[in-house]
């Protein structure tokens, strides 16, 4: 029976069978084979036996190394014994010299770094989408908002341009990490390579150039956990820019508001008893699951912490934070470019809320032409709150309280107010940030 939503509800085919127990076996065995063949290299195992331990590992029986372990209550030697039992002859070569992380740890690194390339490729898919809505929507202007409050204008292109270059960092991010986290290591039981001998420093490279995994400088028993934690932040940081996303378009989606619109299926259900509602459950299950993400930072902190050359309190909270990180962020990557590829504008609420206050959102843009004209900035601020008071207190339109204001009809035509306040005028460069933006970080997707 099924218990954990990630088992049925969330996550994707490919990133959950990276983190299923028989693929992480087949890794268990991959490095043990990489390693007979590296050892057979520097001598300190007979000719043939690496190709013997390689023919064993592609067809060792995870369900027997589970067996083996409920036998003798350890798991890493349980994979070793399983892949003895497969192999012709070479049985006793196996795992020679070597401490259980140094296959656990570097079994780990190649799924991390098969992830990555995951996790990688759905960062680029949702970059594409926020600049292709970026570029389409480059000219819709709409009410820019601070503190939840309707301030000067925006523009669509903008907001999706800004997530671009927030995703587009991430790229950068894990472009920076990835050498750091995808890992392995050969180190013997402290870290001194002591079993391999003089070779060890050798022999790492060799099994690490193997399995095209980049090797540790330096470590004891375990492969050092910042590396790993600095990964799971980033995940983090994925999924709280994913997060953020989200709650603008469930905020710009109520009812009051209406300008986005998740999409929403014909015969979709939004309410078992409102029949009219339409929810943004899909931006709510990312905010949601985001929290999940980020609650992995916290033990995979605490895992750098470990007693002298290691413990073992790192290993059991790992065994549920990688998947769960991985396989949620991935979750939450594809959803997020569904609902960004998804997304309805509403060009006729956006146009309605711009002139909501009726001109009140571009007193800056009168207060600047005042002050250039010669009124001075601290003056035509004053004049601007003010006439901004009386047409609030009297639900006047802007414009027609600065016509009754003599400092400004000293310097303004009632023309030229009318254009001041006309919110499509007063944008600035945030089409031709746009159109930057997107010179720029085109080429990532590349």
């Amino acid at each position: 029976m099924a218990i954990h939503p990630i088992e049925f509800r969330y996550g994707n085919p490919e990133m959950k069978e990276l983190w299923t127990e028989n693929y992480r076996f087949c890794c268990l065995f991959r490095v043990e084979a990489a390693l007979a063949r590296a050892e057979e290299e520097v001598g300190m195992i007979p000719k043939g036996a690496a190709g013997d331990i390689e023919n064993a590992a592609e067809k060792a029986n995870p369900d027997r190394a589970k067996v083996i372990e409920d036998e003798i209550g350890h798991d890493m030697m349980a994979v070793v014994l399983a892949l003895a039992e497969s192999c012709e002859w070479a049985g006793e070569w196996v795992h020679l010299g070597a401490t259980s992380n140094d296959i656990l740890d570097t079994a780990t690194g190649l799924q991390i770094k098969t992830s990555l390339n995951v996790l990688e490729e759905k960062l680029k898919r949702v970059l594409e989408v926020l600049l292709d809505r970026a570029a389409e929507h480059k000219n819709l202007v709409c009410a820019g908002r601070t503190h939840g409050q309707i301030a000067v204008p925006t523009t669509y292109g903008l907001r999706f341009a800004i997530w671009a270059s927030e995703v587009a960092r991430h790229l950068e991010r894990l472009a920076q990490l990835r050498p750091r986290a995808a890992v392995g290591k050969m180190s013997g039981a402290v870290g001194t390579q002591a079993a391999f001998g003089s070779a060890g420093m050798t022999l790492q490279s060799k099994v690490m150039e193997n399995l095209d995994l980049n090797e540790v400088d330096v470590s004891n028993q375990v492969v050092q956990r910042d590396r790993h934690a600095e990964m799971i932040c980033w995940m983090g940081l994925v999924v709280t820019t994913l997060d953020k996303i989200c709650v603008e378009i469930r905020s710009l989606q109520r009812s009051e508001i209406g300008e986005v619109q998740e999409v929403f299926g014909k015969r979709q259900v939004g309410s078992s008893t409102m029949p009219h509602k339409r929810n943004p459950i899909k931006s709510e299950q990312v905010c949601g699951l985001a929290r999940v993400v980020r609650a992995q930072i916290e033990p995979a902190l605490a895992n750098m912490v470990l007693w002298d050359e290691r413990d073992l309190t790192n290993s059991s909270c790992e065994r549920i934070v990688f998947p769960e990180a991985f396989i949620m962020t991935d979750h939450l990557l594809g959803l997020t470019a569904r609902i960004l590829e998804g997304l309805t504008i509403r060009p006729d609420r956006v146009e309605q809320n711009l002139n909501l206050l009726r001109g009140l959102n571009m007193a800056e843009a009168v207060m600047v032409e005042l002050a250039k004209r010669g009124a001075g900035r601290q003056q035509a601020h004053e004049i601007l709150r003010r006439c901004s008071t009386t047409a609030l207190e009297e639900d006047r339109e802007l414009a027609k309280v600065l016509a009754d204001e003599e400092v400004v009809a000293q310097h303004l035509s009632p023309e030229e107010i009318r254009e001041l306040l006309d919110p499509h005028r007063y944008i600035g460069t945030a089409v031709e940030q746009v159109e930057r933006l997107d010179d720029i970080l085109r080429p990532l997707l590349d």
